[in-house]
């Protein structure tokens, strides 16, 4: 660490600690529970405020999707998942001023090295999962991967708390150095996907990422001593999280919005929802996309296009979070991707709302329209800071409608 990187550290270090001062240590006044991972944590965070509410308890959220306090929710338009600059400490004051009894957090890996995590007394931490995300920030998979690691070993040796849950993915890449972070300072659950289909249960969540996300809901909330019955109720009427695999219409073909953004979850993403049953190859996926945005993760643009270049019948590469970079230079990166997989009909549309306007043009009964990047994102970001106002399922509705009338 250079004598720059160690300054910065310890300004966000002594932030942290000032923020949790100035609010009266909060955290130690609820139960605090902190969801990270690349994928489902969002997902994750909502099912367990679900059958947290189910069994009657009173919850706060901090997501990449909203703020809750109690019965007051408002959409995250900050742009982050995890904010700093005291956000944190604030929002567990003011989750303790309304009487709640759990706050579910997620935790982000550039939120942890920026020390938002310090000083928040945690109960329980959850990881979905691992894949190699955000490594240009980190500068290797390793570090990026130690950086979630230390929620678990600062959450045990840390935390005031004395009786501390660990949830821990054992299908996760590298699942054991979670173990081994915490020691003996709490208890371990340990948790997969094939655990849900040991348990009679339905679920309105479709694909078989979410039985992950649904596994670890189910590990946390017994590890609460949550009868099964509330569980499995909570679970079977959870309509799921907005920009997470949400149908904006079903017939006469679906179009749906997701977040996707690693090469992992769009691949997931794509088998999930790519037309099954039609030997004739029929019925086409069309995909809309575009990448991590400018600036950031480089390395998955050609990744992420050879997995549309794989899955995807139809490609219209469009805008995504463009930031200081050229935003066709970043379509350019992700064709390369998939031109090298095999020759698709790819076209390029920069104004993401022709390109969506485009793919609805495209489809035919039974295809499938799949959007990805932005999900329930209130915003695309460009050049300068500028941020232009968006609403994914808002503007696909609008398409759709519009073109039925031209029809």
């Amino acid at each position: 660490m250079t004598k720059m990187e160690h300054l910065r550290s310890l300004y966000h270090y002594t932030l942290a600690w000032i923020g949790s001062i100035w609010y009266g240590h909060p955290s130690k006044k609820l139960f605090v529970v902190g969801v990270t991972g690349t994928k489902g944590k969002s997902t994750v965070t909502e099912l367990i405020n679900a059958i947290l509410e189910a069994a009657g308890k009173k919850t706060a959220i901090s997501s990449s999707v909203r703020f809750k306090i109690g019965s007051e929710s408002v959409q995250n338009t900050t742009g982050m998942s995890m904010p700093g600059r005291f956000f944190i400490q604030r929002f567990l004051a003011d989750a303790v001023a309304e009487h709640c009894d759990y706050a579910v957090i997620e935790v982000t890996s550039q939120g942890i090295l920026q020390h938002r995590h310090r000083f928040v007394h945690f109960d329980a931490a959850v990881i979905t999962n691992l894949e190699p995300e955000h490594i240009e920030a980190h500068g290797s998979f390793e570090n990026y991967r130690d950086s979630k690691v230390r929620l678990f070993s600062d959450a045990a040796f840390h935390s005031a708390k004395h009786e501390k849950a660990f949830i821990i993915n054992s299908d996760a890449r590298d699942y054991e150095f979670f173990v081994g972070a915490v020691g003996e300072k709490g208890v371990v659950t340990l948790f997969n996907k094939h655990d849900v289909a040991k348990v009679k249960i339905k679920t309105k969540l479709i694909g078989e990422f979410n039985l992950e996300n649904i596994a670890a809901a189910i590990a946390f909330a017994r590890s609460q001593d949550i009868d099964w019955d509330t569980i499995k109720n909570a679970i079977e009427s959870f309509d799921g999280v907005p920009g997470r695999l949400e149908f904006v219409q079903k017939t006469p073909f679906p179009v749906i919005i997701d977040y996707a953004h690693t090469p992992d979850s769009l691949e997931k993403v794509y088998q999930t929802v790519k037309p099954k049953h039609d030997k004739q190859g029929e019925h086409k996926l069309i995909c809309v996309l575009g990448a991590a945005g400018g600036g950031r993760d480089m390395w998955k643009r050609p990744v992420m296009g050879e997995i549309a270049g794989k899955y995807c019948d139809q490609i219209i590469l469009t805008n995504e979070d463009p930031f200081d970079e050229d935003p066709q230079e970043i379509l350019d990166e992700i064709e390369a991707g998939i031109l090298h997989t095999a020759k698709k009909k790819v076209r390029m549309v920069l104004d993401r709302r022709d390109a969506i306007r485009t793919a609805v043009r495209l489809a035919k009964k039974g295809d499938t329209v799949i959007i990805t990047g932005k999900g329930s994102e209130s915003s695309i970001r460009m050049a300068g800071g500028k941020k232009i106002p968006w609403n994914e399922k808002e503007i696909v509705s609008k398409i759709l409608n519009s073109e039925r009338i031209e029809a």
